[in-house]
């Protein structure tokens, strides 16, 4: 029997094929049972107008034998099967692809499941087999042939015995070394699990002949006596695969249990999800599920989280997580996409980027954000407990990219209000604003109990505005993204300018520092290289003294920025504010009077650093500040 060569090109393809396009070995089992499937869909599709084929479609099945003693895994089909000159242009030839041209020639629509495009999944065997045998016989054909091969080294075809049209796949499975175990393809239940994960969605039964093991009967004798129970085996054969996909089915034959339990099914989550969507889009063309957790992955906000959403073409499963469908601030969503109009790579494993992957990722993004604002407006409750499981990431998704995408997100996101300490939207916060009100007044810290406490916003506590408490390391770096929403701008109750004071209060204050420009001299010379200035304060009412900024980075940024690692020393412009009611004021300005410019610089320093405390930021010296108290008291 004469061994054929492969064209010299096809023998550096096949190289290739074993060596390098496939990134996991596992692939092979998903290529061949989608060249089984493609084989029943040709014969099927004669089915349905030619009589005499015999066959309806409860009649089709894809059959997978695994043998350990012999190492070697057999995948049949009842589909078309091949003639000789088939095998010799479909296995002789790589990247000839049959699937493709019988799609072509019948003039197959997009909805007809022939998966096969390159001709090349098959060759996906010899990553696992030393050996590969073919045996087909074409549907009509009198004979059947059989096609071996051990690789790059060529081919052999001869006539072989077989009753059925159909075709199976022998293949002899390499030996295991120290970094490969080929043995594990041959294990019934990681076959189940690689059936499951890539084709759980190929219509046509995947069936196996699986054992078992089950307690034999006991006799009343041996039960008495308490004797151990003996087993038993048994085979069963087993449907592999679920055939129809969920995302496939009429919503009106599916209940919310249903969604539910594909969810936690799929996803390996205890919890069920808060949110899911079932889209059937035309335009561009795919399905998809689309779910919302309960809960964030313990992971999910640290580097070793992927995103990402499943992608099927056909039912087959191409990518475990396709991140290019999902932007940043939706990576919590989790589900799968389906579609038939994706332009795959020869080894199916990865997308080639064009226009229809950027088509179906626009459309989940507005289907996300459209579904949120719904959850948002009909199911308060349900949003809240999504907002705090993953309002942090709409957050950072304001920020980043320079707030290319604030647009998209203002409208979802929230923050802890001054009344009544809930949850409230930006556009709620807003509607509540009384004609005299400028700004949206935030105030940032490290909890709601320490904000509260803080100094500067009593005069907008007392002026009866709302504030908004920012409490994530993320929030101000949002909102300075934002700047403003609905034309009201954002205003921090530390803010040189709170645009609460009429021109009188203004023109009273004015007067105050110019009357006590020395005393201010006095105190920012003794503050030099710790703060820009000393004021008087025009937002304090109980306390004596606060710090504020000046510029575009904030005392609580500084903070952030500073804690971040490898980060550089960033300082604000730090503004010590007095309250020129206090009654340490009047004490600063006896002193002052009194010509004592140490003791006033004493004053200077237990202020400033009082202020840090206030802030919660760390002082220069505990033990200076420490004896100060004790000395000047």
């Amino acid at each position: 029997m004469e061994t054929k060569q492969f064209k010299a090109e096809s023998r550096r393809l096949l190289d290739m094929m074993i060596h390098s396009i496939y990134t996991h070995k596992e692939i092979f089992l998903r290529e061949l049972i989608s060249n089984a499937s493609d084989a029943i869909d040709k014969l099927y599709f004669k089915s349905l107008t030619d009589d005499k084929v015999g066959l309806n479609k409860d009649d089709f099945a894809i059959w997978i034998t695994a043998d350990k003693d012999a190492k070697t895994l057999k995948i049949t089909d009842n589909g078309i099967g091949m003639t000789e000159e088939e095998l010799e242009n479909n296995l002789g030839t790589i990247a000839n692809s049959g699937s493709f041209k019988f799609k072509n020639e019948n003039k197959l629509e997009e909805d007809n499941q022939i998966i096969g495009q390159f001709g090349v999944g098959f060759y996906s065997a010899f990553m696992v087999a030393k050996k590969v045998t073919v045996i087909s016989k074409a549907y009509g054909s009198d004979k059947a042939y059989k096609w071996e091969s051990e690789g790059v080294d060529g081919y052999t075809i001869s006539e072989a015995d077989k009753t059925s049209a159909g075709t199976e796949i022998i293949l002899e499975m390499l030996d295991d070394t120290d970094d490969e175990n080929y043995s594990e393809f041959l294990d019934q239940y990681r076959i189940k699990s690689l059936v499951k994960k890539y084709s759980d969605y190929i219509r046509f039964p995947i069936k196996m002949e699986v054992s078992h093991s089950r307690p034999k009967e006991q006799s009343e004798e041996d039960k008495e006596a308490k004797k151990p129970l003996e087993y038993e085996d048994f085979i069963e054969v087993e449907t592999l695969n679920s055939m129809v996909p969920l995302w496939k089915k009429n919503r009106s034959e599916l209940k919310e249990e249903d969604y539910k339990h594909f969810y936690t099914e799929k996803f390996y989550d205890y919890n069920e999800p808060l949110k899911y969507s079932h889209i059937s889009n035309e335009m561009p063309a795919y399905n998809a599920l689309l779910y919302i957790p309960s809960k964030a992955p313990f992971d999910y906000y640290s580097r070793e989280y992927e995103k990402g959403l499943q992608l099927y073409s056909n039912g087959v499963l191409i990518m475990d997580k396709c991140a290019d469908l999902l932007p940043d601030y939706f990576s919590f969503v989790k589900g799968l996409v389906d579609s038939e109009d994706l332009s795959l790579n020869i080894s199916r494993e990865m997308l080639q980027h064009d226009r229809q992957l950027k088509a179906i990722a626009k459309s989940i993004e507005k289907t996300v954000s459209s579904e949120l604002k719904k959850m948002l407006k009909n199911d308060r409750e349900n949003y809240e407990k999504f907002w705090g499981a993953f309002g942090l990431q709409l957050k950072y998704g304001i920020y980043s990219d320079f707030g290319m995408h604030k647009d998209k997100l203002q409208e979802l996101i929230m923050f802890t209000s001054s009344k009544e300490k809930k949850l409230v939207t930006l556009d709620e916060y807003v509607t509540g604003m009384g004609e005299e009100q400028k700004y949206i007044y935030y105030a940032t810290g490290e909890s709601i109990a320490r904000i509260e406490q803080l100094p500067q916003t009593e005069l907008v506590r007392d002026k009866g505005y709302e504030i908004l408490y920012l409490t994530d390391s993320v929030d101000e770096f949002a909102v300075k993204a934002l700047r403003q929403y609905k034309d009201k701008e954002f205003r921090s109750v530390s803010a040189d300018d709170l645009g609460i004071d009429t021109e009188e209060k203004k023109e009273e204050l004015k007067a105050k520092e110019e009357e006590n420009s020395d005393l201010l001299k006095e105190l920012s010379d003794a503050l030099s290289g710790k703060v820009a200035k000393v004021v008087l304060s025009q937002r304090l009412r109980s306390h004596p003294v606060c710090l504020t900024s000046e510029g575009e980075i904030s005392l609580e940024m500084e903070k952030v920025l500073n804690a971040m690692p490898n980060g550089e020393k960033i300082q604000a412009q730090r503004v010590l504010e007095l309250n020129p009611e206090h009654d340490i004021f009047g004490k600063l300005k006896a002193v002052n009077e009194s010509g004592d410019k140490d003791k006033l610089g004493k004053y200077a320093k237990l202020l400033y650093d009082q202020a840090l405390l206030i802030e919660g930021m760390s002082i220069e010296d505990p033990v200076e500040f420490s004896n100060l108290i004790c000395e000047l008291m």
